[in-house]
């Protein structure tokens, strides 16, 4: 029987990121993908026009009708859109402590619409503290989350830190968006880890909820943390290259990548 991967997130309609691209993803590591969708945007490659946080009771009974009938091998958590989505959420990750948990925190969209009440962001690591294999937030997120400006890799470091010693979840962050390079820093509550790569001067959309969606197919296939995160940044890197446009916006991945 194929396993199954579930994503919590937003329905983004050009599919370049949120449940759409997760079940993408997932499929490209072999993996059936089943989803639970937070809310739904109205958005394209260039822009989110609004967002329509979907209620914390429906979220919940989308949950226990999945899980009445399927069995998960991993979970990813993307958008929640709401403190009452997140704590619906912390209850689904809960139930869930033997298999790969990754949560993605997605607070507002590249061009800064808030795709989180901003009342939740202070409860965030309090409501999932304990409850993930691993956090994954960009530079952005990450200094909200530790409470403190993220620009280098010193300051990364320092915030990954924080957020662990906050939450007791390692932390990957992202590093995309540094000015001269592009390196991803794991925190495991003993180490840190560097995964760089050249930077790639093209703006693609979604690549934080590629590179997270990856990192939870590698840990379902069974590879430790650190070794998920570096292929994980090595694959979503390769995917960059092979980007491309569908629309006047961003560039986008395509369906043609294959998993290694």
């Amino acid at each position: 029987m194929k396993r199954i991967l579930l994503s919590a997130a937003g329905f983004d309609p050009s599919s370049g990121a949120g449940v759409l691209q997760d079940l993408k993803v997932f499929e490209r590591f072999g993996f059936y993908g089943a989803a639970l969708i937070t809310a739904v945007t109205t958005q394209n490659t260039r822009s989110v026009k609004n967002v329509y946080v979907l209620s914390g009771r429906l979220l919940k009974e989308q949950y226990e009708v999945l899980a009445d009938d399927l069995a998960f091998s991993g979970i990813k958590v993307g958008m929640a859109g709401s403190l009452e989505n997140l704590r619906a959420l912390r209850k689904i990750l809960s139930g869930h402590k033997d298999i790969p948990r990754v949560v993605d925190p997605i607070f507002r969209s590249s061009a800064g619409a808030w795709l989180l009440e901003k009342e939740a962001v202070p409860h965030f690591l309090k409501e999932i503290r304990e409850k993930a294999t691993v956090l994954t937030p960009n530079l952005e997120e990450a200094g909200l989350l530790a409470g403190r400006k993220v620009r280098n890799i010193s300051e990364m470091k320092d915030a990954a830190q924080a957020i662990f010693d906050l939450c007791r979840i390692p932390c990957l962050v992202k590093g995309g968006h540094l000015e001269k390079e592009a390196v991803n820093l794991l925190y495991d509550g003993r180490r840190i880890y560097l995964f760089g790569k050249t930077k790639i001067t093209k703006d693609v959309h979604g690549t934080g909820c590629f590179l997270s969606a990856c990192l939870l197919g590698y840990l379902a296939l069974g590879e430790s943390l650190a070794k998920a995160c570096e292929l994980a940044t090595e694959f979503t890197h390769r995917a960059i290259h092979g980007a491309f446009r569908i629309g006047r916006g961003r560039y986008v991945f395509g369906d043609t990548i294959l998993c290694p």
